[in-house]
């Protein structure tokens, strides 16, 4: 497996992962996007900030659509929230950006403020008319899209819709996951119903569903939404996979060797000792990600 390695990560000698060191990281040693704002050299192209309406079905979504600096084509990155999206990781997207990226961020129906009624399986259908409306030629012009270097990323489900969707699609640069929520694993779907509702019922913020909906379109799909599903479309895509210390941990690593076991050479496993919303770890999250965007080969 193709391991990062950075001189302020701790390496562990066991196959395919990194652990980072606590008190480890050091300016000198991180991405200087992360601390340093960009040199604007064109007025005519400074970063901003974009509010577009992505059709999905019958509604449109809201959608923020965050525009690197300078002028030409930028690599884009779709950065995707989990359930309820407490943790939109807007930290992270304001770094890639200041890297040079186009970040687009959105609502699933029925989340947020977002039209419609939300659903798990209707997220996926959301997350693929995202990339139909970058992969789109009028929007692609109109927002400075390199379509050679589209990225998906996603944290907590938004990890699980990423995997889902990539895994068919053509044309995706690259995926990042970070503390992936399987829905259609052990950690989401407890033995009782009544603990699944439990369950979601401290996700439910903002979402127009309930939690009994919720708990029972997991349920009565937990072999169809099991991530390990997608590992074969993804054998072919460079994929990160970052994890932390939160009940996912394990359901990540073994999608990790899943994808592995399918073939794909261009797989890299990274945990980060913090919880699930990486709080104490911002920098390390960041560090991380935008390293592997950093040697992330062109589609051809």
């Amino acid at each position: 497996m193709n391991l990062l390695k950075y001189s302020f990560y701790s390496v562990v000698l066991s196959s395919c992962m990194i652990t980072f060191g606590l008190n480890t990281v050091s300016a000198k040693t991180i991405p200087s996007v992360i601390y340093t704002d960009p040199v604007v050299t064109d007025r005519n192209y400074t970063a901003n900030d974009q509010v577009v309406h992505i059709p999905t079905q019958n509604v449109k979504i809201n959608g923020l659509f965050m525009l690197a600096a300078g002028k030409g084509l930028h690599p884009t990155m779709v950065l995707l929230h989990g359930v309820p999206g407490n943790e939109k990781n807007l930290d992270l997207a304001q770094a890639v950006r200041r890297n040079g990226w186009n970040v687009l961020t959105f609502n699933y129906r029925g989340s947020w403020g977002s039209p419609g009624n939300f659903s798990f399986a209707g997220n996926i259908e959301d997350a693929k008319a995202v990339l139909s409306f970058i992969q789109n030629p009028e929007n692609q012009k109109k927002f400075n899209i390199n379509e050679k270097q589209i990225v998906l990323a996603g944290h907590s489900m938004g990890g699980w819709v990423v995997a889902m969707t990539a895994a068919q699609e053509k044309n995706i640069a690259g995926v990042v996951m970070f503390s992936a929520a399987n829905m259609g694993g052990n950690a989401v779907i407890a033995p009782k119903r009544a603990d699944t509702v439990a369950w979601m019922a401290d996700n439910f913020e903002t979402l127009n569903t309930t939690p009994e909906k919720m708990a029972d379109e997991v349920i009565q799909n937990q072999q169809k939404f099991d991530m390990n599903n997608a590992a074969p479309g993804l054998k072919n895509t460079p994929l990160l996979v970052i994890y932390s210390n939160d009940s996912f941990a394990k359901g990540d690593q073994k999608f990790a060797q899943t994808v592995e076991e399918e073939g794909n050479k261009n797989l890299s496993l990274v945990h980060i000792p913090t919880n699930h919303g990486y709080n104490d770890h911002r920098i390390a999250l960041q560090s991380t990600i935008i390293n592997w965007l950093d040697q992330l080969p062109i589609l051809k």
